[in-house]
């Protein structure tokens, strides 16, 4: 312990000799475990994090499993492609499915229920606003082992029959935003979609929900008894009956039952639980339940689907960004094991063995990235949140605040260790290959030298290819923004303000929603600076699409097959302005007008897409067609226009074909999102179209508001994400990439001074002294563009879904890159050239 006490105190001196290299070496170290450590703490968050209950690793989630003619067809919640890329996975069971399981489960300590409910009209200590809530069955609490700060948790009693249980518990930050944090809030009232609940509790801080630590953690907790009520039944989407699929489960592990024999005991009785309430059809085949890892929450699939490439990418770049900052220091700490050659030797000749200098130089190098390395999490700590930030938008709720738990100090433990490792041992094995007899005379400086200047430089081109490979994938991002940029949404986003309106379906049943949301687009409208006001159900360019089948009269069934998702088409309910508010052009026909009623035949219009796909070299105005591929239940609807294309969901597809329904001609409309054009701010109008809402109904709130632009902006997020993360790294790797050509460079001038000198003494003329030091440095960094452009086109195939319109051999790009790279290093090598073109012939002469 001695000993290691003397290296460390040895190895401080030794820094605060050489504060300027202490400096630089800290700071690169600092940027790129701190970037690292930014990376790790959200992927900890998004990925790793279990949920805040008592043993989490209990927790099993349930799914089912099937093919396309699954006996599941109606569906509320989160589907998607088999792990095999055959079939479906659907998080969802219907309510009589739940009680059969709950009741034949023999291989889990019990099932529980839940699920989430967005946009919630909450009225709590006289204020009006939109809360998520999460209905949750009777035996949740017990289950999930989580005991209320306050009061007590929502029990089996409060779970009974449908429309009973007015009982909630509040979630800590709710109980603060709305009542303050005060005890005294149990027994007091809150307004839910204007039904009166009691607060029996409030959860702890630690509990986010069944969703996982990463996700909006709902405020308030209701017994499921009470879906009913808050979220009525329409025609075949009863969440009471059994086609619906919408519940949310999960179960805790028994003792000595395996995951897999639980999965066939379960998937069995998944089985008997379908026939016995479901009525089958020739063609459905069975579901089968599917049991995966509860721990993380309900929503980790999503999380992992929607983050996981995306931040192993971010990881993988970071971690060039730390190669790049070891290899940068690997070459100062090289030049001053070359400088401490001689001391070395002295050393050695007075007893020192190899092993102890081999120590003593390992303990510096663990000291300086130790240095780095609380550094670099102090700046990960201070920069947790900005990944965060740059993936969520204001108006859908903040993320939590990103966590430092054990793994994040671990992580940037173990990298700070293998960091100190890598950089400091090949000066460590220079150091101790010293011979001391070459090492004491003074001569033996220059062979040294020369043979860490070629170290040197072959350390500076692995700097320039890793720069390389980063300052390119900088270049695939900025392209792809750019590209996204550029393209033509189909409609006018400029001066658009989105607000949504989520009216209570037990006060506005159908067609009472669209009384409402006419007389509120009328009150809109009449507003001062407003310019048109407009509706619709998917708002475009949100993440949000619905379709269905499309039938046109006079064919028998799908025109493209039963199996042809051509058969499926998207569809929007607007309001009657919808056309001239958003900017989209009429082609043929014409828009909707004030003749289109209730009670007038139903209408609509179709884009170009759809016209070209369903009536191609025909007029389609006047044809008539209804949703749905047998069309039964449906009514005919006419074709009376046709709009030109606007991207739908997301900025990224192609316009899909589209038609466009009269809102008040259809029922069951909902929540809907208005678009106001006005050259007013958002922060005028809002307050004018609250009052406005207010004066019709004093407990409707405006929610998600947010221009048209800020929306597209948001569908871009991905992108703006790596475009600014891979930025930052480019600049960074540039940057220590023009200090370590610099540094090279000018050791390589301060090491032929005399070569210099006798060239100039024998008539070299001092531009070609410049242009010898310029072209080394132009070969330097060409050895180290060339490979570098070789991984960056094998590399970009990994991201090459994650761009828009930018291939991975792309010219722009690539070429752009590689001319920034050499432009740099000639640069950086300019002084060093410049300072050998001023050397005295004479005194270099003297020297030697």
């Amino acid at each position: 312990m001695r000993s290691i006490v003397q290296d460390i105190s040895y190895a401080a001196r030794q820094l605060r000799k050489a504060p300027g290299f202490a400096v630089v070496a800290m700071a690169s170290l600092a940027l790129a475990i701190g970037a690292n450590t930014t990376i790790f703490s959200f992927a900890n968050q998004m990925l790793l994090m279990r949920i805040g209950v008592p043993h989490p690793e209990q927790l099993r989630a349930m799914a089912v499993t099937g093919d396309e003619n699954m006996a599941v067809h109606d569906t509320w919640g989160s589907s998607y492609p088999g792990p095999d890329g055959h079939g479906f996975v659907i998080e969802s069971f219907s309510l009589p499915v739940y009680r059969e399981l709950r009741a034949r489960n023999t291989a889990m300590e019990d099932i529980f229920a839940f699920k989430e409910l967005y946009g919630l009209n909450v009225t709590a200590a006289g204020n009006a606003q939109t809360a998520r809530g999460e209905l949750v069955s009777g035996n949740f609490y017990g289950q999930m082992q989580v005991k209320p700060q306050l009061g007590r948790p929502i029990l089996p009693s409060d779970d009974g029959a449908p429309g009973t249980g007015t009982v909630a518990v509040l979630s800590d930050a709710f109980w603060h935003q709305a009542f303050g944090g005060s005890p005294d809030v149990l027994g007091k009232t809150i307004g839910i979609n204007t039904i009166p609940f009691t607060i029996v509790g409030v959860n702890p801080a630690s509990f986010t929900g069944p969703g996982g630590v990463a996700s909006d953690a709902p405020q308030i907790f209701v017994p499921l008894s009470m879906i009913s009520t808050l979220h009525p039944g329409v025609k075949y989407n009863d969440p009471l009956g059994p086609d619906l699929w919408w519940l949310q489960l999960m179960a805790r592990a028994k003792p000595g039952v395996s995951t897999a024999q639980a999965q066939v005991a379960l998937d069995t009785a998944l089985s008997a639980a379908v026939r016995g309430t479901m009525a089958l059809k020739a063609k459905d085949t069975m579901p089968h339940l599917a049991l995966s890892d509860g721990s993380r929450g309900a929503e980790q699939h999503e999380r992992q689907a929607f983050y996981g490439k995306p931040i192993y990418v971010l990881l993988g770049l970071g971690g060039l960004v730390l190669l790049l900052a070891c290899a940068n220091i690997a070459n100062l700490m090289l030049a001053r094991a070359a400088a401490r050659q001689r001391e070395m030797g002295v050393r050695m000749a007075l007893g020192a063995g190899r092993a102890r200098i081999l120590r003593q130089v390992l303990t510096e190098s663990l000291l300086l990235s130790a240095l780095g390395g609380a550094a670099g999490l102090f700046l990960g700590y201070l920069g947790r949140d900005i990944i965060p930030r740059l993936t969520t938008n204001a108006w859908e709720g903040s993320m939590p605040s990103v966590a430092f738990d054990w793994r994040v100090f671990g992580f940037t433990a173990a990298v700070t260790l293998v960091t100190g490792v890598f950089f400091g041992t090949a000066p460590a094995l220079r150091s101790t290959g010293v011979a001391i007899n070459t090492a004491l005379k003074e001569g033996s400086r220059s062979a040294t030298r020369r043979r860490k200047a070629w170290s040197g430089k072959a350390i500076v081109g692995f700097q320039i290819a890793l720069s390389t490979l980063l300052v390119m994938s900088a270049a695939f991002f900025v392209r792809t923004i750019i590209n996204l940029n550029r393209i033509d949404p189909g409609f006018n986003a400029r001066n658009l303000l989105l607000v949504a309106v989520n009216p209570p379906a037990k006060l506005y049943p159908s067609p009472k929603d669209t009384a409402l949301e006419h007389r509120m687009e009328e009150a809109f409208a009449a507003l001062p600076g407003v310019q048109g006001v407009t509706l619709a159900n998917v708002p475009l360019i949100a993440d949000s699409m619905w379709g269905s089948g499309f039938l046109v009269e006079g064919d028998k069934g799908p025109r493209f097959g039963k199996k042809d998702m051509r058969n499926n088409v998207s569809l929007d309910d607007v309001g009657g302005d919808f056309f001239s508010v958003m900017k989209i052009p009429i082609l043929a026909g014409r828009g909707f007008t004030a003749q289109d009623t209730e009670t007038s035949i139903p209408v609509s219009v179709i884009n170009q897409s759809l016209a070209r796909l369903y009536f191609p070299n025909t007029n389609p105005i006047g044809k008539r067609f209804r949703m749905g591929t047998d069309g039964a239940d449906a009514a005919w609807m006419t074709i009376v226009g046709v709009c030109g294309d606007t991207r739908y969901n997301n900025m990224r597809t192609d316009p899909p074909p589209l038609h466009f329904d009269l809102y008040r001609q259809h029922s069951d409309i909902g929540g809907v999102t208005f678009m106001v054009r006005s050259p007013l701010a958002a922060g005028a109008l809002l307050p004018m179209m609250q009052k406005a809402a207010t004066q019709i109904d004093p407990d409707l709130t405006l929610t998600s508001v947010r221009t048209q632009q800020e929306q597209i902006d948001a569908d871009m997020q991905q992108e703006r994400l790596f475009a600014s993360l891979t930025v930052g790294f480019g600049l960074l790797a540039l940057v220590l990439a023009c200090v370590g050509i610099y540094g090279i460079m000018a050791y390589t001038v301060s090491q032929r001074t005399n070569e210099f000198g006798i060239r100039l003494a024998l008539g070299a003329l001092r531009g070609q002294i410049r242009g010898m030091v310029l072209r080394e440095a132009a070969w330097i960094a060409v050895a180290g563009v060339v490979p570098g452009t070789a991984a960056t086109l094998l590399l970009a195939r990994l991201v090459q879904a994650m761009l828009f319109g930018v291939k991975p051999y792309d010219p722009v790009s690539l070429a752009g890159s590689a001319m920034l790279l050499l432009g740099l290093a000639l640069l950086a090598s300019f002084v060093p050239a410049q300072r050998a073109t001023l050397i005295d012939p004479m005194e270099a002469m003297r020297n030697e």
